[in-house]
């Protein structure tokens, strides 16, 4: 039986839309037109400035030094936007991710690019680089620099959506109970998770705390999925993305 969208429900549905027509599917049409598109250029920005971590270690498992490879990374952002590379994504596979890579792959495969690069930046990089971060990399003998960027890029949409959701948890007054369920938002056990625990800390009932945790995880996981969305170009590639960052994930 066919059931009628609710008015909220389609609400949220236009809302998702609006949020994955601002991303990499805005930034792939305007590849296809002479014409620059601001709403691209922007939305080519804010996917840059979300995922060049993933880059950044990438070179780093490269062999690069700390500074380089963050001048490198800055100024092949740059050099991104300001040269439209974005309009030589493949039209076929649509994934941000793997555009992304290929094109540093290529950009400091140029020597006369990776040498002006290194003077670049513009502050593509809005968040230091931490000691932890490095840490990791060391650590990452086993791993080859493909499978430590797709590795660092489910990393990156797993803090992306946390950052939206603690947002609006902040809006709705409900930043402190995010604090308390934010290490149970991808628990995948149910059982694993210590709902009296929770609830004592809280000052929640035990019921209470289990319909918040199981609302915050819903909505977790939309965000998630948005996310994911968003770096592609068709939505029935998303369970597929999302399986693998996932296995990515599980495999660290």
């Amino acid at each position: 039986m066919k059931t009628t969208p609710t008015p909220l429900r389609r609400e949220a549905e236009n809302r998702d839309e609006l949020f994955v027509s601002t991303r990499w599917t805005v930034v792939l049409k305007a590849g296809d037109s002479a014409a620059t598109s601001a709403q691209a250029l922007s939305a080519l920005s804010e996917l840059c400035q979300i995922y060049w971590r993933p880059l950044y270690v990438f070179l780093r498992k490269k062999g690069y030094g700390r500074e380089d490879a963050q001048d490198l990374t800055q100024g092949f952002f740059a050099h991104l936007i300001e040269r439209r590379g974005h309009a030589h994504a493949d039209r076929e596979k649509g994934r941000f991710r793997a555009f992304l890579l290929t094109a540093l792959k290529n950009f400091i495969a140029d020597a006369r690019d990776r040498e002006h690069a290194l003077k670049r930046g513009g502050g593509m990089i809005l968040e230091k680089l931490d000691d932890k971060t490095e840490a990791q990399i060391a650590r990452d003998a086993k791993w080859q620099a493909d499978e430590v960027y797709d590795r660092e890029w489910a990393a990156s949409l797993v803090r992306q959506t946390l950052h939206r959701l603690a947002q609006e948890c902040a809006l709705a007054g409900k930043g402190e109970l995010f604090g308390y369920f934010v290490p149970y938002l991808a628990a995948p056990e149910e059982s694993a998770i210590p709902y009296e625990e929770m609830a004592q800390r809280s000052r929640r009932a035990v019921t209470t705390s289990r319909h918040e945790l199981a609302r915050l995880r819903a909505r977790y996981r939309a965000i998630l999925r948005e996310e994911v969305r968003g770096t592609l170009r068709e939505v029935a590639e998303v369970d597929e993305e999302l399986r693998y960052l996932c296995q990515v994930l599980a495999a660290a």
